[in-house]
């Protein structure tokens, strides 16, 4: 099983040990595209997405991580898939007029079909808590999670996300 971390913007680094907590706490090895940010266009980031989603088998879990998470979401509305069947949304912004208003990332359906859980922190400092009330009326069928603190990056929750991602079905 290997678990399939897609990072968010200007976040290689800064989510390499959110994604290899992780890993070590759903007992997979963390596959992590670099997706340089040179290039922030959606289909910049999508591309190296659709590669990742491409190789993942049944058993291997999907996590992705603030912009990286909004990127997966289209991504996964394009085409009907089967694999993955879940995926782990993590402080996923909006980009719909609700949101932070930038149409080339926003996201308008349809849902997607695979199971989907979001995570937000209400003291994230990057996105703004109410981005998940916004993207939990678009992806009514998506388990939410609103955690009290942890911030941006889920300090003090890997064992949490990792339980739920291991849950979502």
């Amino acid at each position: 099983m290997w678990l399939r971390f897609i990072h968010g913007a200007g976040g290689y680094v800064d989510d390499r040990e959110l994604a290899g907590g992780l890993g070590v706490a759903v007992g997979a090895a963390v596959d992590m595209p670099h997706i340089p940010d040179d290039d922030m266009s959606f289909e910049a980031w999508a591309s190296p997405v659709r590669r990742a989603l491409a190789s993942m088998g049944a058993a291997d879990l999907l996590i992705a991580h603030s912009f990286g998470a909004s990127v997966l979401l289209r991504v996964l509305a394009e085409e009907a898939r089967t694999i993955p069947s879940r995926a782990v949304l993590l402080a996923m912004p909006d980009w719909s007029p609700q949101g932070w208003d930038i149409a080339e990332y926003a996201f308008d359906g349809p849902e997607p079909g695979q199971v989907l859980s979001l995570h937000h922190c209400r003291d994230d400092e990057v996105v703004p808590v109410d981005h998940l009330a916004v993207n939990s009326r678009r992806l009514p069928s998506a388990r939410v999670h609103e955690h009290r603190s942890g911030g941006h990056q889920f300090d003090g929750l890997v064992e949490v996300i990792a339980a739920d991602a291991l849950h979502v079905r």
